[in-house]
């Protein structure tokens, strides 16, 4: 069994106050949740606070970001090394917002996602379409580049080590959110291409689905036979959502 994962990615939200009453009302909300591993990825200035409230309380921490360099000259840059330190298990490489805002390339993921790996941390391989690219039919094309350029750079089996994330674009923030069979036909797709390179990576692999995911939809999604929990944006910054999400993924 794969089992489930759910990870809230608190994007640029946040402040110290407001991190702590959310953490703080999250610890005793999700300790009776069996079944199922939640993490939250929070802004870096926060991961030191964030480890304080939640060591020992069973919930991951991790980043949404980070850089592809060990060290060096690479101002404002922070390395996988850095985030080890701050007790990080997860880091989520590729983000649609990271790709389309900050310019990061397939190379440059699978670069962060070689990096992540060498510092001995999860990463979170995050991929999907735009709307265009969904009504133009190459779904499964562009999934396939994304996932190809980290299999090009660090091998098949090092995805036995990570976790992906499929988040179509135009699902994100938007309240659009793929149907149960939509969001399965494309997880099914990747489980398939992996398996073609390795049938145990492949079967071992979380895959999970992010866009616009709820309470009220999470069931569903996650009963299909290839969607392995969540990468949940907004409803992670409310604790009793991001719980209801997460007690949906029960086994």
């Amino acid at each position: 069994m794969r089992g489930k994962l759910v990870t809230g990615n608190w994007k640029m939200n946040g402040n110290l106050a407001s991190n702590q009453s959310l953490l703080k009302a999250l610890i005793p909300l999700l300790k009776p949740i069996s079944g199922t591993r939640c993490a939250v990825c929070v802004p870096y200035p926060y991961l030191y606070q964030t480890e304080q409230l939640l060591r020992g309380s069973g919930i991951s921490w991790g980043a949404q970001d980070v850089c592809e360099y060990d060290h060096g000259a690479y101002t404002g840059g922070v390395s996988a090394g850095m985030l080890a330190d701050f007790g990080c298990r997860y880091v989520l490489v590729g983000h649609s917002e990271r790709r389309a805002l900050f310019g990061d390339s397939d190379k440059t993921v699978a670069l962060k996602f070689a990096a992540v790996l060498k510092a001995g941390l999860t990463p979170v391989l995050c991929v999907g379409e735009t709307l265009a690219e969904r009504e133009s039919g190459v779904t499964e094309q562009v999934v396939a580049r994304q996932i190809d350029a980290v299999i090009a750079q660090s091998g098949v089996a090092a995805l036995g080590q990570a976790v992906v994330a499929y988040e179509p674009v135009w699902a994100i923030g938007t309240g659009k959110t793929a149907s149960p069979d939509e969001a399965q036909a494309v997880h099914a797709f990747m489980r398939g291409r992996i398996a073609e390179q390795d049938m145990r990576v492949a079967d071992s692999l979380l895959l999970l689905y992010g866009g616009s995911v709820k309470a009220s939809n999470a069931k569903q999604l996650f009963a299909m036979a290839d969607i392995d929990g969540g990468l949940i944006g907004g409803a992670s910054l409310v604790a009793e959502e991001f719980a209801a999400i997460c007690k949906a993924a029960q086994q």
